[in-house]
């Protein structure tokens, strides 16, 4: 039974609100996590919990992690290079961070016999025309030419060696595709939509809706993946397989800003922005990102309990009060 969990990256956004709930489900919680993208802010209610310590280092200290790892039933590793912007403006760092950080964790973990949860990305998926996604589609990404499917790459190269990791060594692996998370302690720094929308909102500023704004998402509240990854991580069917996470329900972009627009009482503008203004010449973007739900549902019953309105009105609570 799993007692003792390592999550990497969890002084992120999903990383912290995970580490609260392990915790409060009696879990002891170790995070490790360099601050690259995470915010100690996010974690600092906790440090005086008994049952949870955290480590400000990189994956990549082998000798951290060997010791964290040792110390641990399960890892969850979120640690990641995250964000579309990001990922354009460095490719390099977006590859190694995610190829050498899931390879370092996997290492750690067959040496000690420790579950791992390695948390992917909707991304994978790439041109896919087949909506909604199952997780056994095939994939269709753009050219090598784009830095912009380098992110998507690097995390099927995740899967790929988590997958070998359990066919080779029988570790206990599973993979969760995660389909646009969003709620309290997102940061828009790195291109995600909602906190960026919400933030022009509450200051009056243009909505900058990138391209004409038909590209369609499906938002997941941070609570409810949560669960998933905790559901996930307590059952034994889910080893050795990949499992969509997200909600199902679809909003095209444009609208989310006029809805967000609506919920805020705002007066802001829509204004739209060029896809090669916002990242970079020739960038491609997916047209439709939605789940297929029906191998978590089925394996663990977990299903979201959020819809989107509730989603955007805990950002624009949490906005409101920072």
């Amino acid at each position: 039974m799993t007692q003792r969990v390592l999550i990497t990256g969890g002084a992120g956004f999903i990383g912290s609100h995970l580490a609260e709930t392990l915790l409060d489900a009696g879990l002891q919680v170790a995070v490790l996590d360099d601050l690259s993208t995470g915010r100690f802010e996010n974690i600092a209610h906790l440090t005086g919990h008994p049952n949870f310590s955290f480590a400000i280092d990189s994956i990549t200290n082998a000798i951290v992690l060997d010791r964290l790892a040792s110390e641990s039933d399960a890892i969850i590793h979120l640690a990641a290079a995250v964000g579309v912007k990001l990922v354009v403006e460095q490719p390099v760092h977006t590859i190694e961070t995610n190829i050498m950080g899931a390879e370092a964790v996997l290492k750690a973990a067959a040496r000690y016999r420790a579950k791992v949860i390695i948390a992917s990305t909707s991304e994978v998926y790439g041109k896919g025309a087949h909506v909604p996604f199952r997780e056994d589609d095939d994939v269709v990404l753009g050219p090598t030419s784009r830095t912009r499917w380098a992110y998507a790459a690097s995390k099927m190269v995740d899967e790929f060696l988590a997958l070998a990791y359990h066919q080779k060594y029988d570790l206990p692996v599973v993979i969760a595709r995660l389909f646009n998370t969003v709620g309290p302690r997102q940061t828009g720094r790195y291109g995600m939509v909602v906190p960026r929308f919400v933030r022009q909102a509450l200051a009056g500023e243009p909505i900058t809706v990138y391209g004409d704004g038909s590209q369609s998402r499906c938002f997941c509240d941070v609570s409810d993946t949560v669960r998933a990854l905790k559901a996930l991580l307590s059952h034994e069917e889910a080893v050795g397989k990949v499992f969509n996470v997200g909600s199902t329900e679809e909003v095209a972009i444009l609208e989310l800003a006029q809805r967000i627009k609506a919920l805020t009482g705002s007066d802001s503008s829509i204004r739209f922005v060029p896809y090669a203004e916002a990242y970079a010449p020739g960038f491609e973007d997916m047209q439709r990102r939605v789940p297929d739900t029906t191998r978590i549902q089925s394996v663990t019953g977990w299903r979201p309990r959020y819809d989107l309105d509730a989603i955007l009105q805990r950002v624009i609570v949490w906005l409101k009060r920072r």
